[in-house]
């Protein structure tokens, strides 16, 4: 099964990426994806599901200790091609 994790942290900073940001990205862009894009106002990755849920896991644990107030995501399964 493949899953693709959408999420947001905040509280937002549109001077400087907050630690909790900084941290986010640096959970998405080393864990095990197939697929990451990072933007400013939204993130998104894309795995096995194994993969992502373990990410997921990693990037709740470390945002909210890096003084993310509130993590948004939704998790998707993508539909797999039958060919």
């Amino acid at each position: 099964m493949r899953l693709r994790v959408e999420f947001t942290t905040e509280p937002f900073d549109l001077d400087e990426a907050p630690a909790h940001a900084v941290v986010a990205r640096e959970v998405v862009q080393s864990a095990d994806l197939d697929a990451v894009d990072v933007g400013p106002f939204g993130n998104t990755a894309e795995g096995g599901a194994d993969e992502v849920l373990t990410a997921v896991d990693s990037l709740l644990r470390k945002d909210l200790a890096s003084g993310a107030t509130r993590v948004s995501l939704q998790v998707n399964v993508i539909a797999e091609d039958s060919k």
